[in-house]
């Protein structure tokens, strides 16, 4: 009998059995659902590089808002460091932006009008899952400085005069009780790099020392995904205000496409990939006057896509 009453007990579902976490807890103890698998830097998708990309992110938008040609991303074994030269965190709300869930400027589409970051998460994730997290923000000779520990803000400086320019500045280490023996692997975070210049034509990006520069965009993109004597003729290369694409065949079978929305890379398509294949077969067919089957016009095709838009759903 007592051991039915224990056996109930642990199967009982009341008040007591809802609990509320702050938003730091809830991000610790469910990081799957802000970062994907946690892994331990092995794999070009585990947490340690979408970390990196979260606070990169963030620099990029400011490049495509039009301030700030260069990001400094510097990475000294666990320690990571990413400099921008944008506008800057507003300083009264440096301390907010990273540390108070569903807070940012990306809900207002005048601020940020085609941005990655939608849900006002990205930061404080990274600030949740870092054992040490600092962050400064450079305005109009000022700057403001907070320093964190597993989301917990261990110190606010305050406002300060500088001679440094405009921007912001992010230093976090990773929190090894999260994500175990990880290790950063330089070739995952060139390749994350490349799409960044790739998609964002004439923006610099310095990774220790090394700069990146993309001068073509997603051409430049074609070129080093194929062989030079693969392509069946020159790539076509094409761009406009929210839209750029860049195509060419192979002898392959198949199709190879890389899209894009916003920066993101859509690894499992979309309605604009969708979209892209669509038209260019309706584009050959009624260029030639010919039914083709659409598998024949895109067997061997080789292409890049990307498009900006307002309210993504990603």
């Amino acid at each position: 009998m007592a051991k039915e009453k224990e056996k109930s007990d642990l199967f009982n579902y009341d008040e007591d059995s809802i609990k509320s976490l702050d938003w730091k807890e809830h991000i610790r103890l469910r990081p799957g659902m802000y970062i994907g698998k946690l892994g331990d830097g092995a794999s070009p998708d585990d947490g340690i590089y979408v970390l990196v990309k979260e606070v990169m992110d963030n620099c990029i938008d400011e490049y495509t808002m039009g301030h700030g040609k260069t990001v400094e991303l510097t990475i000294d074994g666990k320690t990571v460091t990413i400099r921008d030269y944008g506008r800057g965190i507003p300083l009264g709300k440096v301390v907010d932006v990273v540390s108070k869930i569903n807070t940012g400027a990306k809900y207002d589409s005048k601020a940020f009008q085609k941005s990655v970051g939608l849900n006002g998460v990205g930061t404080k994730a990274v600030n949740a899952l870092s054992n040490y997290f600092k962050v400064t923000a450079v305005r109009e000779g000022k700057e403001k400085t907070a320093e964190f520990e597993r989301g917990v803000l261990i110190k606010e400086h305050k406002e300060a005069k500088t001679g440094e320019e405009n921007g912001t500045l992010v230093t976090f280490i990773p929190d090894e009780t999260v994500f175990k023996n990880f290790k950063y692997h330089s070739e995952f975070l060139e390749n994350q790099i490349w799409n960044y210049c790739f998609l964002n034509a004439g923006l610099k990006i310095v990774f220790n020392g090394k700069s990146f520069v993309s001068k073509n965009g997603l051409f430049d993109l074609l070129q080093r995904k194929t062989n030079e004597d693969e392509i069946r003729y020159p790539i076509i290369h094409l761009k406009g205000n929210d839209m750029e694409i860049a195509l060419s065949h192979t002898n392959d079978y198949g199709e190879d496409i890389y899209s894009f929305v916003n920066g993101q890379h859509t690894t499992q398509g979309g309605t604009h990939q969708q979209a892209f294949r669509e038209m260019y077969v309706k584009t050959i067919r009624e260029f030639y006057k010919k039914d083709y089957d659409a598998s024949d016009i895109r067997t061997g095709i080789v292409a890049a896509v990307s498009v900006r838009v307002g309210r993504t759903s990603f």
